[in-house]
């Protein structure tokens, strides 16, 4: 089996035609399908069903495919590792991140690497948590930061680096706008909710919420992506319940903290901005555990990890976010 049968497998997969793929890759039709009969004989089993002029895959396919792009992502990272070491000033980092994290504090920390190691290519892929888990998994992605607890069994190892408190994000004028200085999860009940499609932490966590409170919510709009979502709740098409960092900047926006049940001490914390035992969301550094960090990619997580001590010892960080990181460092 040859890393170019291999190669040449995963495009005609991804675009379901050989004249295609082969021309993507910029490689003779006939050459192709020979190197792709030659695995398929290496194999001992069909990979393409080719009934009518349809490619498909055949389960013998589905089930090398994921590990085909893992092995071709991994050769990659390695090549990109050797150089490296070679002493060549590149190499090449990729973050996958949620969006609030995109909108939030990651610039910030983006600019002081690229300064530091103006060399290094910066790839970043914006996602839910779920998403960023499965890339990961795949050898797409070197870095990512999710959500905890990671769901499923997928064998990365986690950093937790930040703490988010979530509000409840409506217009900040209007009928739609709570008056009430924190809400609770039962007061979602019948309200219009706009919500993140599937694939985002925040759309199971608040469906959970208001679940374990007894009731279904109600939605108004689902399926978008976080600016989606912020901009059809400035709309007024309804309320959402967002990590607090993604207002900055949003005047047309309000958010209210979220506690989950109702007590005098909460009542009193929410009135000074600082939400009680509400819903909170951790956030973990990941990476695959059988695969080294690059060398580009551990001068990242040093840069991130950093950064954030420097910014909670400055008392920068965003409202409703918290480092998880020792200061001791």
């Amino acid at each position: 089996m040859q890393l170019q049968q291999l190669a040449y497998f995963v495009a005609v997969a991804e675009v379901r035609h050989f004249t295609q793929a082969a021309e993507l890759l910029r490689v003779a039709q006939p050459s192709l399908s020979k190197q792709i009969r030659a695995l398929e004989t290496e194999l001992g089993a069909s990979l393409f069903s080719r009934a009518r002029g349809n490619i498909t895959l055949t389960p013998a396919g589905e089930a090398l495919l994921p590990l085909a792009k893992r092995i071709l992502a991994d050769v990659d990272t390695a090549r990109l590792e050797v150089q490296e070491l070679a002493g060549l000033r590149r190499g090449r980092v990729r973050l996958g991140a949620t969006p609030s994290l995109c909108a939030g504090l990651l610039g910030d920390v983006l600019r002081r690497f690229h300064d530091t190691y103006p060399g290094v290519q910066l790839l970043v892929e914006e996602g839910g948590s779920r998403d960023l888990v499965r890339e990961l998994t795949r050898g797409s992605l070197d870095l990512a930061l999710v959500i905890l607890p990671l769901h499923g069994d997928a064998p990365l190892e986690t950093t937790p680096i930040l703490r988010e408190h979530l509000v409840v994000v409506s217009p900040a004028a209007g009928s739609g706008a709570p008056r009430r200085p924190h809400l609770r999860i039962e007061d979602l009940r019948n309200r219009p909710l706009v919500m993140f499609r599937s694939g985002y932490d925040l759309r199971e966590a608040t469906i959970g919420a208001c679940r374990a409170a007894g009731f279904e919510p109600r939605f108004a709009v689902e399926g978008g992506e976080m600016d989606a979502v912020l901009r059809f709740v400035e709309a007024g098409l309804g309320i959402a319940v967002v990590p607090s960092m993604v207002l900055a900047g949003r005047p047309g926006l309000r958010g209210t903290p979220l506690v989950l049940t109702e007590h005098p001490d909460e009542a009193a914390a929410a009135r000074r901005g600082q939400p009680g035992p509400g819903l909170l969301r951790t956030i973990a550094l990941a990476h695959r555990k059988d695969v080294d960090l690059t060398h580009a990619a551990r001068a990242f997580q040093e840069t991130l990890e950093t950064f954030l001590i420097e910014a909670a010892l400055a008392g920068s960080l965003p409202a409703g976010v918290e480092s998880l990181l020792s200061t001791s460092r």
